[in-house]
C-alpha cells in the first residue's frame, strides 16, 4: 500500500509518503493503527483526518483494504 500524507499528517509523519507492505487485506482500522505505532503524533492526526482509498473517501473503520491500494490522508483544513 502507498500512504501519501497530506499538509499537517505529513508534518506529523515526518514524510510525505510511505509504502506498507502486504500480502493481505487489512482493515482501515488495523492500517490506522500499524501507522500510528510508536508515532502519538501522527496517531492524534489520523483520529481526525479523512482517509481516501483510491481516490474514494471512507470513514467505515472496518472497511477492507487491499495491498496495492492507494491511500490518501487529508487532515482538517482550516479556512475556506
Amino acid at each position: 500500500m502507498k500512504i501519501r500524507y497530506f499538509a499537517g499528517a505529513a508534518e506529523a509523519a515526518g514524510v510525505t509518503e510511505e509504502t506498507i507492505e502486504s500480502d493481505f487485506e487489512v482493515t482501515v482500522a488495523e492500517l490506522v493503527d500499524q501507522l500510528s505505532a510508536d508515532r502519538e503524533r501522527l496517531a492524534k492526526v489520523l483520529a481526525v483526518s479523512t482517509l481516501l482509498i483510491d481516490g474514494r473517501p471512507t470513514h467505515v473503520r472496518t472497511e477492507y483494504v487491499s495491498p496495492g491500494a492507494q491511500i490518501d490522508v487529508l487532515p482538517p483544513f482550516a479556512g475556506g
